[in-house]
């Protein structure tokens, strides 16, 4: 569990965070340089879900060795599997994603970050977003360095 304390706003409890795989923390079906060794550290401290339809079929190879959960599920159904995956682990759920397919997700988290990497951002999904970061990197740093979490959500 992390706890962050913001000034001027109720504090933030993140037990769980979900984060989309293709177009978030990978690139063509490979995880982007850092996520690995930032995931290991993130697991340390909240139980982390990858969630993917795993267009490319490398979910499990890439992620092998992470202590993540996968989450696989049928493409057609992304949107209504990720929301159900959200509502099933509690209100103090985190998720990261980039698509259109995680709005459902990010509207029933405690806390969402949208990530625009290589593959691009839904450009709606900024208006479901508590924070947008350029770059899968500075999403997870922010959920590990609660300086970073305080000086983007203080009122």
């Amino acid at each position: 569990m992390i706890e962050y304390i913001i000034p001027g706003r109720e504090n933030l409890i993140i037990e769980n965070v979900c984060l989309d795989y293709n177009g978030t923390i990978a690139c063509d079906g490979e995880l982007i340089d850092g996520v690995k060794e930032r995931i290991k550290q993130l697991k340390n401290l909240v139980n982390v879900y990858i969630l993917t339809a795993d267009t490319y079929g490398t979910v499990e190879k890439q992620c092998e060795g992470l202590g993540a959960v996968v989450k696989k599920f049928d493409r057609a159904e992304a949107s209504l599997c990720k929301e159900e995956i959200i509502k099933s682990l509690g209100k103090n759920t985190a998720a990261v994603g980039n698509g259109l397919n995680d709005i459902q997700m990010f509207d029933n988290a405690v806390l969402s970050i949208a990530v625009i990497e290589k593959e691009g951002l839904y450009s709606k999904l900024i208006n479901h977003s508590d924070i947008v970061v350029c770059s899968i990197i500075d999403a997870l740093d922010i959920i590990l360095y609660k300086n970073k979490m305080k000086a983007v959500l203080r009122n």
